[in-house]
């Protein structure tokens, strides 16, 4: 797993990202043993986001919004092309206008 500098949250807190490369999924810990995730493949270079997971005891808690926020600053800071088939992560970028330019599809 490689580690990055933490994001800062929508409400202060600090949020640690995790490549989790074996896995192809970007995971968002919420407790010792939770974590948001959001799977992935790379397809003629580019992220394909595929789903998105929030455990249900921490559905409704904006950890999904959260999680959304910290893959997409980082793929942005990396220079990455998105597509999203992902519904909840197509929706996010339609509520956050500001990635729309590095989603392809």
């Amino acid at each position: 797993m490689a580690l990055k500098p933490a994001i800062h949250g929508w409400d202060g807190m600090e949020d640690q990202l995790i490549n989790n490369r074996a896995m192809s999924r970007f995971e968002l810990p919420i407790s010792e043993d939770a974590a948001a995730v959001a799977y992935y493949s790379i397809e003629d270079g580019r992220v394909v986001l595929k789903h998105t997971d929030v455990p249900f005891e921490f559905s409704g808690q904006g950890y999904g919004t959260r999680l959304a926020r910290a893959v997409f600053d980082r793929l942005r800071s990396e220079g990455k092309r998105v597509i999203t088939t992902c519904p909840f992560m197509a929706l996010f970028v339609a509520r956050n206008p500001q990635y729309a330019a590095m989603v392809d599809g």
